[in-house]
């Protein structure tokens, strides 16, 4: 949604120059970004919900290093992919093209 509502503003840097790798790198970013907060904040939120939910766990502690780091190694591949389609969308959408819908 982000980036269909940027399509304008994505255009006008193609026409200005930018390449296709540039309006790459610009809106992984931005989307990446946004997974990097979420991590840091939600990590130690994890932590924390383990402690408080110390009796429901078996066989894994509440900071178990596995547990965490494929759930945070899941989450960052899917949002890395799910960054990356809409990137790739912009990254194809010729100046001319963007420009003339606004």
């Amino acid at each position: 949604m982000a980036v269909t509502r940027r399509t304008a503003e994505l255009g006008l840097r193609g026409a200005l120059g930018a390449d296709r790798g540039d309006v790459l790198r610009l809106v992984l970013g931005d989307g990446l970004r946004l997974v990097a907060l979420g991590l840091v904040a939600g990590v130690p939120l994890a932590i924390a919900a383990g402690r408080l939910l110390r009796g429901q766990l078996h066989g894994v502690t509440t900071a178990d290093p596995m547990s965490l780091g494929i759930a945070v190694g899941s989450f960052a591949l899917c949002a890395f992919v799910a960054a990356l389609l809409p990137a790739l969308r912009a990254s194809r959408v010729p100046p001319a093209m963007a420009l003339a819908q606004e």
